[in-house]
């Protein structure tokens, strides 16, 4: 080995051995344990089990409505996020007096965690003295409160709403960064041509920003699928289980039942779902062709 490469590795390895310590092995642990009857309360009688846990969790009617509501929640999420968010971009890349202002007010949700803005539409949620009860009565819309969090016909809605209004600033800002840099002469010649709006958006604009449009949707979906927080923070799951993702369930099982095994069985569903996800809609949109004209 030369010098330089001898350097570049002595550099490479503090990196290579945190990856190693808080990566690779807990993913690695994880999936032993998958495989493990391992009860944090019940520690003597760790023992391999098979395919136990995962045949428990198909056969949990709890476990099977967090897999629906995940595809639910994913499905909704995404596709609200991605539309207003690309609305937003467009009208943001015209200047117009006061852009930064509403920039600032689009791209304000994205710099709060989850968890926060979960505890924000809590609050706003409220059927006591939640202002979203408080505006809907004033303007008579309705004559009763509704709890939000509390109904299960409004439950899966209201936190839908909380993660629409956090992730669309993740897409306004990545889709206006790519309308910006769409070459002006490709408008000009859509004009030369003749082109009207729509057909300019569909046959310059959107071909362009593709390659954005699949790298923000594959990474918004896998983190809308992974993140419990805006859940934790507003229902926990509840009322009743009925908001609970596979996420927020495995949680669950490690906080208040202490079964590491079962959530190490969930977390490598999830993970399988995500490869599965991962592989069908890259082929599905032939990424590698993405961009062409």
């Amino acid at each position: 080995m030369s010098k330089q490469r001898k350097y570049i590795l002595l550099s490479l390895l503090p990196t290579l051995a945190l990856l190693l310590a808080f990566t690779f092995y807990p993913f690695l642990q994880g999936v032993v344990m998958a495989f493990q009857n391992y009860v944090l309360f019940d520690l003597t009688n760790v023992q391999f089990i098979g395919l136990q846990n995962f045949e428990t969790a198909f056969r949990d009617a709890k476990f099977l409505a967090a897999l629906e509501n995940s595809a639910y929640w994913v499905f909704v999420s995404l596709g609200l996020q991605f539309l207003i968010g690309l609305s937003l971009a467009l009208v943001l890349r015209k200047p117009f007096r006061g852009r930064g202002i509403y920039q600032g007010f689009v791209f304000y949700s994205w710099a709060l965690s989850g968890f926060l803005i979960g505890l924000i539409w809590k609050w706003m949620f409220n059927s006591q003295i939640g202002v979203i009860n408080d505006l809907l009565m004033r303007t008579g819309l309705i004559e009763t409160r509704i709890g939000f969090l509390s109904d299960p016909k409004w439950a899966m809605t209201s936190v839908i709403v909380a993660n629409v209004w956090y992730g669309v600033a993740f897409f306004a800002i990545m889709l206006l960064a790519a309308l910006q840099s769409v070459p002006a002469d490709l408008y000009e010649a859509a004009d030369m041509d003749g082109a009207g709006g729509l057909r300019k958006f569909f046959n310059v604009t959107f071909p362009y920003i593709l390659p954005t449009v699949i790298a923000t949707t594959l990474l918004r979906a896998i983190w809308i699928f992974n993140d419990p927080s805006i859940i934790y923070g507003l229902t926990n799951g509840g009322p009743a289980g009925t908001t609970h993702i596979l996420s927020s369930l495995m949680l669950e099982k490690i906080i208040y039942g202490g079964d590491y095994g079962m959530a190490s069985a969930i977390g490598v569903i999830m993970i399988l779902i995500l490869m599965l996800y991962t592989v069908f809609y890259l082929l599905a949109t032939k990424s590698e062709k993405a961009g062409d004209f």
